[in-house]
C-alpha cells in the first residue's frame, strides 16, 4: 500500500524542536500562510535540511483537517488543505495538488510552485488524532493528500505527525494558534458606543462591541462601526466595502471605499457582485491593508459577501463558511434569496475546483460572472418567500431565514 510503504512517522517532540528552532511568533489568526525562518540543520528522523517550517521554508506542514477544525485551532506554520466531501466524490479516489491547494493567494501559489520544484526537503502531514500510519484508511484525507504529493514529487520525505493535532496541542499548546471568539474580542473602553447615551439594553445588538475579524485582513460590522473613525483606526482598517445603497462613506479622504448598491430583499441580485467584491478584498489584502465589509446592520448583505469570499478563497461549502462566520458574529442572517444565491455560488465554486481541466478556477468564475450576470439582472435561483414586516421578525440565527433589513 502506498501510504504504508512511503509515509514515515514523526513524534510531536521532533516537530516541537523544529518549531522552537524557528522561533515561532505568538500568532492567533486564521490565516495559515506563515513564513518562518531558521538556520538549516538535520533532525532525528534523518530529514536533510530541517531548516524552517512554513510556506517559504524547507519543511512544509500540512493540516489535513476540515476547514472549521483548522479555523478553531492549528499548529503554527501549517497550511490547511481543502478536501471536502464534494471534492472527494468528484475526484473519484484521486485528487490533484490544484484541488487540495488552490492558488487563491500568494502563499498558496508559492506552496504549489515550491512543491512542483521539489524545494521542500520534508512534508509533515497531520489530521485530528491518528496515532500511527497503519491506522489511516485508504480514503482518508491524509492518504489522498500523500497520493497527490507523490504524483508530482516522489523524492521528498513525507511524515505523519503521530497523534495529530490533538496530541501535539495537548503537549505543546504554546506552538498552536487558536482563533478569537466573538466574546473574547474587546475594544478599549473609550471605543465602546457609550457616548450616544445607549446602554447594552437599548443599543441595537448589531451595533454592540466592534467589528469582528473574519480573517486577519477582513472584518465584518455595521454602519455604526463604519462611522467610527477611532474604532476603524484602532483596528488598522484601511478600506471599507459598503454593501448598501444608502449608507454614507464618512471618511473618503482617509480610507479607501467601494460601494455595492444592493437592497436587502428577495428581489436583489447580490451574486452578480461577488467576484468584484472578492477582487476588491484581495486587492486590499495584497497591499497589506485591512478591509471592513458593512451594510446597515452587518447581518445580511455584508455577511453574504463575507460568506462568498470564504467559499471562493478557502474552497469550503456554504455550511462551513456560515458556521465559521456565525462563531464570530452570532447575529448574521442572510435573507432567503441571498442564501439561494450563495448555494448557487457554492456549486459553481466547488464544481470549478473539482474540474481538473480548469486551469484557473478564479478566472473561470470571474468570466462567468461578467458574461451571465449584471448588477441589474435577476438571479436565476431564489427561494419563494413572503417577506414579513421588519418589526414582526426577530433576529434568527438559522442559515436559511429571513431577517430584519441589513
Amino acid at each position: 500500500m502506498l501510504i504504508m510503504d512511503e509515509l514515515r512517522e514523526m513524534d510531536c517532540s521532533v516537530l516541537k524542536r523544529l518549531l522552537k528552532r524557528d522561533g515561532i511568533p505568538n500568532r492567533s489568526s486564521t490565516d495559515s500562510g506563515h513564513k518562518l525562518h531558521s538556520s538549516p540543520s538535520a533532525n532525528s528522523n534523518g530529514m536533510s535540511g530541517g531548516g524552517s517550517v512554513g510556506v517559504g521554508g524547507t519543511c512544509l506542514l500540512l493540516d489535513c483537517r476540515p476547514f472549521l477544525a483548522h479555523s478553531a485551532g492549528f499548529i503554527q506554520g501549517s497550511v490547511n488543505v481543502r478536501c471536502n466531501t464534494i471534492v472527494r466524490r468528484r475526484a473519484k479516489g484521486f485528487v490533484s495538488l490544484e484541488q487540495i491547494l488552490p492558488a487563491g493567494s500568494k502563499d498558496e501559489e508559492e506552496v504549489l510552485t515550491r512543491l512542483r520544484s521539489g524545494l521542500y526537503s520534508a512534508i509533515i502531514v497531520y489530521d485530528e488524532r491518528s496515532p500511527r500510519v497503519e491506522c489511516l484508511r485508504e480514503d482518508s484525507t491524509v492518504s489522498l493528500v500523500v497520493q497527490a504529493l507523490r504524483k508530482d514529487n516522489d523524492s521528498t520525505d513525507i511524515c505523519l505527525l503521530k497523534g495529530g493535532y490533538e496530541r501535539f496541542h495537548s503537549e505543546y499548546p504554546e506552538f498552536c494558534a487558536k482563533t478569537k471568539s466573538i466574546n473574547s474580542i474587546s475594544l478599549p473602553a473609550s471605543l465602546e458606543p457609550t457616548e450616544t447615551g445607549c446602554s447594552s439594553c437599548t443599543t441595537p445588538l448589531h451595533d454592540q462591541g466592534g467589528p469582528v475579524d473574519i480573517l486577519p485582513f477582513l472584518y465584518l460590522g455595521s454602519a455604526y462601526h463604519a462611522a467610527r473613525r477611532d474604532m476603524l483606526d484602532a483596528l488598522g482598517i484601511t478600506a471599507l466595502l459598503n454593501v448598501s445603497s444608502d449608507c454614507p462613506n464618512h471618511f473618503e479622504g482617509h480610507f479607501q471605499y467601494k460601494c455595492i448598491p444592493v437592497e436587502d430583499n428577495h428581489k436583489a441580485d447580490i451574486s452578480s457582485w461577488f467576484m468584484e467584491a472578492i477582487e476588491y478584498i484581495d486587492s486590499i489584502k495584497d497591499n497589506h491593508g485591512r478591509v471592513l465589509v458593512h451594510c446597515q446592520a452587518g447581518i445580511s448583505r455584508s455577511a453574504t459577501i463575507c460568506l462568498a469570499y470564504l467559499m471562493m478563497k478557502k474552497r469550503v461549502k456554504l455550511e462551513e463558511a456560515f458556521e465559521f462566520v456565525k462563531q464570530r458574529r452570532s447575529i448574521i442572517s442572510p435573507n432567503f434569496s441571498f442564501m439561494g444565491q450563495l448555494l448557487q455560488f457554492e456549486s459553481q465554486v466547488l464544481t470549478t475546483t473539482c474540474a481538473t481541466e480548469a486551469a484557473s478556477p478564479s478566472a473561470t468564475l470571474l468570466e462567468r460572472s461578467k458574461t451571465t450576470s449584471s448588477p441589474t439582472s435577476p438571479f436565476v435561483f431564489s427561494f419563494p418567500v413572503s417577506v414579513a414586516a421588519p418589526n414582526s421578525l426577530p433576529y434568527l440565527h438559522s442559515p436559511i431565514t429571513t431577517s430584519p433589513s441589513c
